[in-house]
């Protein structure tokens, strides 16, 4: 004669199985109620009664039950992941906005993933058609795309971009003008007539803007000032620009980043100039590492981490009907540090 256990031996089974390895169906057992109403109150809380959803929870922690993410994915739809693509993960400004999207990201029980473009739009392209089918939205930040190819991929996907603009795109973009209002003011306050813009990256909507907000400053405050460019935007792009920029005999620098800033103070250094006696250099973004170089530099501050949260914010809003984040301009704010001073007379 066959022999059926008793729901207690059923029981002591689903407590017996190794961590991790449990189903709905154990909990469905252990709480006394079926696998549908498990999955219920696991994917959707407040579908059921309260108190069915509490014993349900219990039975899945005393189970140690891990939700797959892939078997959700196929049930819902849904990945609870969010892509996240850079330009070039080595600059520290990523640092700061990789930091608040994820803990934006980790808040709300997604996971967010990292791509690298490398500065190249057709690697950036590979990267997120790689990326698309398994996230449920993408930020980009400082990407190289074109207009019309970014407005394609927010037609598959929820976009939200950082440092860039484009129309039906949700976007978040620092307040650019009062940035660099405050620093022409601050060089222009030092007695500089003769400025040069060492910019970035031909394709950089970011950097643009820098350009066209200090051409406006410069005209309105009667100041010389030339673009030196494209350059690569790192420590060596700042070293190469720095002969073009001597040949232009400006009395101060405006670099499109930090790290072009810090590369021509490196390479000024190099031929015996003293910054800022000979040169006054300033950069965007205050990334770690542009107080403690020497002199420690003039920098237009940019809030990165708030970047990260209102991005992943800016998804959620779209994949979870969360409330959208602030539209407005991130803030930007002047700081003045050793690396500029009075021109030479």
């Amino acid at each position: 004669m066959t022999q059926t256990r008793d729901s207690g031996d059923d029981r002591a089974s689903a407590r017996a199985r190794k961590p991790g390895t449990a189903t709905i169906y154990d909990i469905a057992e252990l709480a006394g109620v079926s696998p549908s109403t498990v999955s219920r109150a696991l994917s959707k809380p407040g579908r059921i009664s309260a108190g069915t959803e509490q014993r349900i929870r219990a039975a899945a922690a005393e189970l140690k039950f891990r939700v797959n993410p892939v078997a959700r994915a196929l049930h819902t739809g849904r990945h609870h992941t969010i892509g996240l693509v850079v330009a070039d993960i080595t600059n520290p400004v990523v640092f700061g906005i990789v930091r608040g999207a994820e803990h934006a990201a980790s808040a709300a029980g997604y996971t967010l993933v990292i791509a690298e473009s490398q500065e190249s739009g057709q690697t950036e392209a590979e990267a997120i058609e790689r990326l698309l089918p398994s996230v449920d939205g993408l930020i980009l930040a400082t990407t190289r795309l074109a207009d019309d190819r970014i407005a394609e991929l927010a037609d598959r996907k929820p976009v939200v971009l950082i440092n860039r603009a484009v129309s039906g795109v949700d976007g978040v973009l620092p307040d650019v003008q009062r940035g660099v209002g405050e620093l022409m003011a601050h060089l222009s306050g030092l007695g500089h007539r003769s400025l040069a813009f060492v910019s970035g990256p031909e394709s950089s909507w970011i950097g643009r803007q820098r350009w066209d907000r200090l051409l406006e400053a410069s005209e309105s405050l009667d100041v010389a000032v030339v673009e030196i460019g494209p350059n690569a935007p790192t420590i060596e792009g700042g070293h190469d620009a720095l002969r073009r920029v001597l040949a232009a005999r400006p009395s101060a620098v405006v670099a499109f980043n930090d790290l072009i800033a810090i590369g021509l103070m490196q390479a000024a250094s190099a031929r015996g100039m003293r910054v800022p006696d000979d040169l006054s250099v300033a950069g965007f973004d205050d990334i770690f590492g542009s107080e403690l170089i020497v002199p420690s530099l003039t920098t237009v501050r940019s809030r990165l981490v708030e970047a990260g949260e209102r991005a992943v914010r800016g998804i959620l809003a779209r994949t979870d009907q969360t409330p959208a984040p602030d539209g407005g301009l991130l803030r930007t704010e002047l700081v003045v540090r050793g690396s500029t001073g009075p021109a030479a007379s």
